[in-house]
């Protein structure tokens, strides 16, 4: 019985969902504004290593075209703190810390529309042989540079929902 009742009941709620508000943040596609926004963003030089794993991961999710409407600047911090240490003093593991601060530039005005901070931890094990480890730190720095890129992609789109910018700005 409970069974023939649950499409039922599902059917009688989705008027319900209509009403609610939301809206999908991609709406429009590659003609919305999300993708117009994306599309106009240039990503100014970020120094060192962890500073051009997250521009081209940026790069990669924005995939801009045309003349930069914006640029985006970014400053990262990058840390490496040891957590757990043994009885003769030695780390047995240890905390990467991968955080942005990013601004969004209006390239015409060079206003500043969006000024956000973004950031993500990992956790490494510290073991006997120094190789793994410089190995599991590297792989960690890779795996945060592309979950901060991914927090900054969606800050952007919720912006450009937001302010729902014209596809021809």
């Amino acid at each position: 019985m409970i069974r023939r009742a649950a499409p039922l009941l599902l059917i009688a709620c989705l008027p319900l969902l209509a009403g609610c508000g939301l809206r999908p943040l991609y709406a429009g596609g590659e003609s919305g504004p999300v993708r117009a926004l994306l599309s106009g963003v240039e990503v100014a030089p970020i120094p060192g290593q962890n500073g051009w794993l997250v521009s081209t991961a940026l790069r990669d999710r924005l995939r801009a075209e045309g003349a930069p409407r914006y640029r985006l600047q970014i400053v990262l911090d990058d840390e490496i703190t040891g957590l757990g240490v043994r009885r003769d003093d030695a780390v047995t593991r240890e905390r990467r810390t991968l955080r942005a601060r990013y601004q969004l530039v209006d390239a015409a005005s060079g206003e500043t529309v969006l000024d956000a901070t973004a950031g993500s931890d990992v956790g490494i094990d510290v073991v006997s042989s120094e190789y793994a480890t410089i190995a599991a730190e590297q792989s960690a720095l890779e795996r945060l540079s592309g979950i901060v890129a991914d927090q900054i992609i969606a800050r952007l789109a919720l912006y450009a929902q937001r302010t729902d910018a014209p596809a021809g700005q």
